[in-house]
């Protein structure tokens, strides 16, 4: 074996998609698993195919590859991903998601861990042309300078259509050995996939960014709040949203959904209400006013069983206790005027 070889380390951001899967299995071929690790950054708003951190760890265990986990969904972490949501420094794409700064966030992050773990090689499942906005060579050159890693970056799936890397000039990978995939089709990847007998998800739903009515709440809410917290991420994920001056209300549209919202407004100690006598959702109010309690109680009562025109009866958990609110569904025209 190559003495170079023996001594390189590679760490692969792992996504959980087929491509950084592929990474994997390449880099495994040449390095041997002991010198391949991976890193997964469980985000906010997900971002890559797979955004199941335990369906990650299973592969990771089931390759024999060691992975990391950063958890910027809470603390810290949290905060830093939110200020670089808010306050991108490049471009963003259709909606709001900033993919150039959030691959330079990526790849720092990476950055950091690969100096602690003693790799010399960063490698990606990116793909040539796969994705518009960060993956074509004038992004992927922009992230490599942005994060501080010029030249260090490895694309296994491109490789052959990018300049060398280190890695490559120095001998420790065999750029021979490493593919020319480029654009959106997925069919040498995944004849790649039954080469090497590996399963993987079907694409999820992605960054929750790209998506025009998440994309509307969490604007709604960055104009109305100063500080996004871990609490507001995880409703705006679930419901009907409403906005009634600074105040927020989230109406449930199933029963899992109404298990959540109970479940958060318990952790933000935040009020809510439900019907009395007929099934309907779980409503939970932020930054409540008794104007918007009184508007939420008839969005509760809009969207259960009630009988229209009717009165229903609607219970309202606060701090102070429970009380009881008799209100009629708010009607249409005016349940469009507050809807987020």
């Amino acid at each position: 074996m190559n003495r170079k070889k023996s001594k390189s380390k590679a760490l692969v951001l792992l996504s959980g998609g087929l491509d950084s899967r592929l990474v994997c299995k390449i880099l495994k071929g040449q390095l041997g698993k002991e010198r391949v690790e991976a890193l997964f950054l469980k985000l906010p708003f997900g971002g890559g195919c797979c955004n199941d951190e335990f369906c990650v760890l299973r592969f990771a265990q089931t390759e024999g590859v060691k992975l990391h986990v950063l958890d910027c969904t809470k603390g810290r972490m949290f905060r830093r991903y939110i200020e670089m949501i808010k306050n991108p420094k490049f471009q963003r794409g259709v909606e709001l998601n900033p993919c150039i700064d959030c691959h330079i966030f990526m790849l720092k992050e990476a950055k950091k861990l690969a100096k602690r773990t003693g790799a010399r090689i960063i490698a990606t499942g990116e793909v040539l042309g796969e994705r518009p906005m960060s993956q074509n060579k004038r992004s992927m050159e922009l992230i490599e300078r942005e994060a501080g890693i010029q030249g260090k970056i490895l694309r296994p799936l491109s490789a052959k259509l990018l300049p060398e890397t280190d890695a490559e000039k120095k001998g420790w990978i065999n750029r021979d050995k490493l593919l020319d995939i480029q654009g959106r089709s997925r069919k040498r990847q995944i004849a790649l996939a039954k080469r090497y007998r590996i399963s993987y998800p079907s694409p999820a739903g992605g960054c929750l960014l790209t998506d025009p009515e998440f994309a509307r709440r969490l604007r709604d809410i960055l104009e109305h709040s100063r500080k996004l917290t871990e609490g507001d991420v995880a409703l705006l994920k679930l419901g009907r949203h409403f906005r009634q001056g600074k105040s927020k209300i989230i109406v449930g549209r199933k029963e899992r959904e109404n298990k959540q919202l109970l479940r958060i407004a318990g952790k933000l100690k935040t009020p809510w209400m439900e019907a009395g006598d007929y099934m309907g959702p779980v409503t939970l109010v932020r930054n409540p006013t008794s104007a918007s309690l009184r508007t939420a109680a008839r969005l509760t009562a809009r969207y259960s069983d009630a009988p229209k025109g009717k009165a229903a009866k609607i219970k309202i958990k606060t701090s102070r206790g429970q009380e009881i609110l008799k209100a009629r569904a708010l009607p249409e025209a005016k349940i469009a005027k507050l809807r987020v």
